[in-house]
């Protein structure tokens, strides 16, 4: 219940609504709250924003779920969602998303209530040493003074010190005055009495500043000065100035575009005349210079051999082809700062904020790249009917017509079938979210370009709260009734490791959310690795591939999700094109 105004103030909530209404009135529209008493304030603070129609409210049992949730409503928006917990084993839970958000510069604000310092190492409950937890990953880390004003009017010093720092906390979460976006940690030490009355000036502090711009539109690639990050809601281009760096024709050149590369990747490929290798995760994967096949063509010496410049966007990590030419001290590597940790493999990497085209690449060597990447290209459009057999009135061309039919129809779903029926389900107002699992890199390996909105983790590429990252997303990208579906993509290992993020709170907006784990019943990324060829089969089976016997089914039963198990690339087209309404786990059988 919220609280009512003859209940007593409390210094506690009046901090609260001081650092809280700062953020928000510097636009930030999101909250992610684990239930804890230390942390009871916040959550009535949240609360009350929330009737307000101030915030989007979501409350989630399991921190890491919590703190991932926010994840993927930072990727989306390129704003921080602010995540409350209590003190204890609650703070440590967070630190995954914060490592992720991070290594891939995703705006993210947690918010940790703590005992004041006269518990700490003294041994009282739920008490650790919380200060500094996250130091080697945040932008900016405060533990606050315990506050002992009340407010009655907004005016107090606690007050106003409390806005300022909200200001810069968001401020160092959006990247300003450091290389990129990431996280923020403040720690919140409190006092009983642990909460009050809110107070009245709470909706008026929170609505009254002007909120911060968000970043331009991803397809806002106008202009001739290409900067990187586009892929996390930050601007994708820049006004021309003398700053970029001048990308002059001569050394034989290729674009390589990683995870949260952006659309701005592909435009400078287009105007710089140059192939373009874009992972399936880049954002980038589209246009006439997008190069089909990149694996293969990389190990041949006549392409990949005689690469002499990379101009990099975003940050890859899903083939060793790309890994080897970003290592190569012959080769000189461009790197555009985008929102995720610099790369520089070979020692030699040249960071630079901006780059230009002065003029077109060589024809020729372009040319060759086309040329190879036709040649690469992999047509998974399943097998038209024989119109012409179905319609003759020869019986055994009908039959043979007709059998070929039910043969499509019965055909099972392998990996290829299944990526690609994915891709064709999702359109640019739609949102497709990677896993980590060896699904992503089938999909990288064999799907052509096509322009849409994907995310990953691949700042860290962990598999640990993918389906609560999608989830963000999801929401995220359906504020104020925007229309689209959300696509998460994963393995069954993936997906277990997270089925806590399945479990949502009455009450809140549905998300439109299509959960498709490829179910090969363990962790047959395994098979690709160097430990295939040394482990026996005991051991592989044993420490490896993790087998399990879940049943998926029952799990979405449990978690009140819609269930289906697709067999065939027709029911799974079917599933994956009709109208949803809300959260959808679709069950993909794979062989090993």
């Amino acid at each position: 219940m919220p609280a009512t105004n003859d209940q007593a103030a409390a210094p506690a909530t009046d901090a609260a609504a001081a650092l809280l209404a700062g953020l928000v009135a510097r636009g930030v529209r999101h909250v992610v709250v684990s239930p804890g008493s230390r942390s009871q304030a916040l959550a009535l603070v949240a609360a009350a924003l929330e009737q307000r129609d101030l915030i989007r409210l979501h409350v989630r049992i399991d921190e890491r779920v919590a703190g991932f949730t926010a994840l993927g409503i930072g990727r989306e928006t390129g704003m921080p969602a602010v995540v409350v917990c209590t003190s204890g084993t609650a703070v440590a839970n967070l630190l995954p998303a914060a490592l992720e958000a991070h290594h891939a510069g995703v705006p993210l604000l947690l918010l940790t209530a703590d005992r004041p310092p006269e518990l700490r190492g003294v041994g009282a409950n739920q008490t650790t040493r919380q200060p500094g937890l996250f130091r080697s990953a945040v932008r900016l880390e405060a533990d606050l003074a315990v506050p002992e004003q009340t407010d009655d009017d907004g005016t107090a010093a606690q007050t106003s010190e409390l806005d300022a720092l909200a200001a810069e906390a968001l401020a160092a979460a959006l990247g300003e005055g450091a290389r990129a976006a990431g996280p923020v940690h403040l720690n919140v030490p409190l006092r009983e009495p642990l909460a009050g009355a809110v107070p009245e000036w709470l909706a008026e502090r929170a609505a009254s500043r002007t909120t911060v711009a968000e970043g331009a539109d991803d397809d806002d690639v106008s202009g001739a000065l290409y900067q990187g990050g586009g892929g996390i809601g930050m601007a994708d281009v820049a006004p021309d100035t003398e700053a970029a760096h001048v990308v002059e024709p001569g050394p034989r050149t290729v674009v390589v575009a990683g995870a949260d590369a952006g659309p701005v990747a592909e435009q400078f490929a287009h105007d710089g005349g140059y192939p373009l290798i874009a992972e399936i995760v880049s954002g980038a994967r589209f246009g006439r210079h997008l190069v089909h096949g990149y694996r293969a063509l990389l190990r041949e010496a006549e392409l990949g051999g005689r690469i002499e410049r990379v101009v990099l966007f975003g940050r890859p990590t899903l083939s060793r082809e790309v890994t080897r030419l970003l290592s190569r001290d012959d080769v000189e590597v461009l790197a555009v700062r985008g929102p995720g940790e610099p790369v520089n493999l070979n020692g030699a990497t040249v960071a630079v904020d901006a780059v230009r085209a002065s003029g077109a690449g060589e024809r020729a060597w372009l040319g060759e790249w086309m040329r190879a990447s036709r040649d690469a290209a992999v047509d998974l459009t399943p097998p038209a009917p024989d119109a012409e057999g179905l319609a003759s009135t020869v019986p055994r061309e009908r039959l043979g017509a007709l059998n070929a039919e039910v043969e499509v129809l019965r055909a099972a779903v392998d990996r290829a079938a299944l990526v690609d029926a994915l891709w064709r389900a999702t359109w640019p107002h739609d949102r497709l979210v990677f896993g980590s699992s060896r699904i992503v890199r089938v999909a990288d390996e064999l799907l052509g370009g096509k322009k849409v909105s994907v995310h990953s983790n691949r700042g860290l590429a962990g598999i640990d709260g993918t389906i609560a990252t999608a989830t963000g997303v999801a929401l995220a990208s359906q504020d104020d009734e925007r229309p689209g579906v959300t696509r998460l993509l994963l393995g069954d290992l993936a997906f277990l490791h997270d089925m806590g993020a399945l479990l949502l709170t009455p009450g809140e907006d549905e998300p439109r959310l299509q959960v498709v784990v490829g179910n090969d019943g363990g962790g047959t990324i395994f098979d690709g690795l160097e430990v295939a060829s040394v482990a026996g089969d005991d051991a592989m089976t044993r420490v490896q591939y993790t087998p399990h016997t879940a049943r998926l089914e029952q799990l979405a039963l449990a978690f009140g999700w819609e269930y289906h198990r697709c067999t065939t690339r027709v029911a799974l087209d079917q599933v994956l094109t009709a109208p949803t309404g809300g959260r959808q786990l679709v069950e993909v059988p794979l062989s090993r």
